[in-house]
This record gives C-alpha cells, sequence and structure tokens, in this order.
C-alpha cells in the first residue's frame, strides 16, 4: 500500500505540472500574439505617417471623384455650384466669380450644347485634398481672414467661417472635383474641359491670388495612380506664372511644365521659376502675332523634349493685348499638337478679370468644336 500511494502521488505531481506548464505556455503564446498584434498596429501607425505616399495612395484609392459618365454626356464638366455668390461681397474682387455659368449659357444658346449633356462632379472632401494639402493648411482655412487673404477680398474675414465655407470655399471644392475627373473623362475620351478650376497660384501649403486649392497639383496625382499615367505635360498660358503647381511638382521628373506668362505682373515667385522647364516670358506689349509666333515655337521645343501621356492645359483670357481671335488661334494650336500626338488634352479655363472673357471662352470651345478637335454634339444614336 506505501507503494501504490507514492505512485499515485508521483502521477498527481506530473499531472498538475503538465497542467501548469500548458497554462504557462498558453498565457505566454496568447502574451506574445497581443504584443505582436499592438506592434503590427502601432508599425502600421508609424509607418503611415512616416511614409505620406502610403496615405496618399490610400486617399487616393478610397476617392469617389472618379465616376463613370454615361455616354450621355459629352467631355464638359460644369456645375451652377461653381459660381460663388457671396451677398455681393464678390464683386469687390475684380474676378468675374459667374464666368463658368455664363460659359455654359452662351454653348447652350449657340447651339453647341445641350444642358443635359453636362457632366456635374462632386465636391472634393478633406480627404481629396489632403492629397496634397497638409491638415495645417486645410485648418487654416477655418480662419476667415485666411480665406479674405487668399481670395484678396477683404471684406471676407468679417463673416462667420461656417458661411465662408459654403459661399467661398464649396464652389471651389467642387471645381477641384471637376478638374480631377477631367482627367479620367481625357484619357477615355481624348479631351475634357472643365469649365473652372486652374488654381494655378495655390501650394500644397499656401493659398493665393483667388486660389484657395491646388487643383492641377491633385488632378496629376490621382491621374499618375488612378489612370497609371507617367509623364504629364502642363501648358500654362495664363498670363500670371504658375507658381503653385510648379512649387508643388517642379521637381518631379515625370512632370514638365512649359509656363508662358507676363514677368513684370503678380506673383513674382522667383523661386519657383528655376523648376519651369520651358519659360516663356510674354511682356505687356506684346502683340498677338508675336505671341503665337512664340507659343508655336515653344510647342514645338516641349513636344520634342518631352513626351507625354498627358496634356493638361491651363487657358485663360488674361493677355488683354491678346486679340480674341489670338485667343482662339492660341487654343485651337494647343489641341491640335496634342490630338494629332494621341496625347488626352484636360482645358482649365482658369482665371477671368473681365466680363467679356466668358464670351471669348465660349468662342474659342465653339472653334474646337468646329475644327473638329472636341465633339459638344451627341449623335442622336448616343441620346
Amino acid at each position: 500500500m506505501k507503494d501504490v500511494r507514492v505512485v499515485s502521488t508521483w502521477t498527481d505531481l506530473t499531472r498538475d505540472s503538465a497542467v501548469y506548464l500548458l497554462f504557462t505556455f498558453s498565457a505566454i503564446k496568447v502574451s506574445h500574439f497581443i504584443y505582436r498584434c499592438f506592434q503590427s498596429s502601432e508599425t502600421s501607425s508609424f509607418s503611415m505617417e512616416t511614409h505620406p505616399e502610403a496615405l496618399r495612395r490610400e486617399r487616393i484609392l478610397s476617392s469617389k471623384l472618379y465616376f463613370n459618365v454615361p455616354e450621355s454626356k459629352v467631355s464638359i464638366i460644369y456645375s451652377s455650384a461653381y459660381d460663388i455668390s457671396f451677398m455681393g461681397i464678390e464683386k469687390l474682387h475684380p474676378f468675374d466669380s459667374t464666368k463658368w455659368r455664363r460659359v455654359c449659357k452662351f454653348l447652350v444658346s449657340d447651339g453647341f450644347l445641350e444642358e443635359k449633356s453636362i457632366v456635374e462632379p462632386l465636391e472634393a472632401s478633406n480627404s481629396d485634398l489632403l492629397v496634397v494639402h497638409s491638415l495645417n493648411y486645410l485648418n487654416s482655412l477655418k480662419s476667415s481672414a485666411t480665406v479674405a487673404r487668399i481670395t484678396e477680398v477683404p471684406p471676407v474675414a468679417f463673416f462667420p467661417n461656417f458661411l465662408v465655407q459654403q459661399k467661398v470655399l464649396s464652389p471651389f471644392r467642387k471645381q477641384v472635383g471637376g478638374t480631377i475627373l477631367a482627367a479620367k473623362l481625357a484619357v477615355e475620351r481624348g479631351w475634357a474641359i472643365n469649365v473652372g478650376g486652374g488654381f494655378h497660384h495655390c501650394t500644397a501649403e499656401r493659398g493665393g491670388g483667388f486660389c484657395a486649392f491646388a487643383d492641377i497639383s491633385l488632378c496629376i496625382h490621382f491621374a499618375f495612380l488612378r489612370l497609371s499615367i507617367s509623364r504629364v505635360m502642363i501648358i500654362d498660358l495664363d498670363a500670371h506664372q504658375g507658381n503653385g503647381h510648379e512649387t508643388d511638382l517642379g521637381d518631379d521628373s515625370r512632370v514638365y511644365i512649359l509656363d508662358m506668362y507676363n514677368p513684370e505682373i503678380y506673383p513674382y515667385d522667383y523661386s519657383a521659376r528655376r523648376f519651369i522647364d520651358q519659360k516663356v516670358e510674354v511682356r505687356s506689349g506684346t502683340s498677338t502675332d508675336e505671341y503665337l509666333r512664340k507659343l508655336d515655337k515653344a510647342l514645338e521645343v516641349a513636344f520634342l523634349n518631352f513626351q507625354p501621356e498627358m496634356n493638361v492645359s491651363n487657358l485663360v483670357t488674361l493677355l488683354v493685348q491678346i486679340s480674341p481671335d489670338g485667343i482662339t488661334s492660341r487654343d485651337e494650336k494647343v489641341f491640335r499638337v496634342a490630338r494629332e500626338r494621341e496625347v488626352p488634352v484636360v482645358m482649365l479655363t482658369s482665371g477671368g478679370y473681365m466680363k467679356s472673357n466668358a464670351r471669348v471662352i465660349a468662342d474659342s470651345i465653339e472653334n474646337l468644336s468646329r475644327q473638329g478637335l472636341i465633339k459638344t454634339q451627341l449623335d442622336s444614336a448616343s441620346t
């Protein structure tokens, strides 16, 4: 009996030890699992914070700004939400903040466009804007004084910011959505016109010159990822230097910048000028014929030195010494050189400081249609 008790006791001890060891081993494994999960989460968070490209990629891929446009629509993008109307305050700035609506009105009344065939874009969200802009910059727009500085309309500083967001910044965000969508449409159909956008004075960190968001930079970053575009040419023919996209994209070898601008006027951004691949200075007093000759040469050099997969053209009617017919010829040259090379072209209408600008832009678009470079009317079968 004594021997039996010894064996029994030893068996109990062995069983208890085994249970204890199994429990200990399981506890260690669970602890390690929890630690690895925590470490993985921490690493993922750290990775996102230290690798902005990963976060940018996630934002672009999750964006809703790209959507399928039905064949019953043409490649002209506009929304009534583009127009800025803020109790008449907008009239304190020389910029024509209703030109976008009037451009489309002319196109419709002249029989070149049907209202129902115009594409309405979505408004860019904060997540979309963060693809280029910093959170600090977007937060700065919560100050009405900051928006007043950017729009160059001092009274805006005295209005509650929720009104400024709704009446001023929301139209800008809508136009950003239009510019981004225009790239997708251009790649699919060969061309697209956003009757708005072209905010070429805004950088990732600073707005100015009536430009609150960097729609050109955003459009190109979306195209790089969502459209698998690897080379983009920016042709900026606004009289003002396009210092915004130059600052944001000038050191990116995938982007070629041709900028024809007047160095005697705003923004005097000498730092950004060093990022221009082809700089063509057009001073006050330049005739229409001389301007067009310079443009011909510049386009020849640009396409000789760079083979783009997409062309973003910031076209505007600010050069008062250039005749309306000269503007029409200018835009035709840009579209023709791109279409002949089968390069998708995005047109943005940018600034406009005279009431006559809307008519000139509409005339230019109508000429592009007559020349067969774009198609503003649908076949009856497609409608």
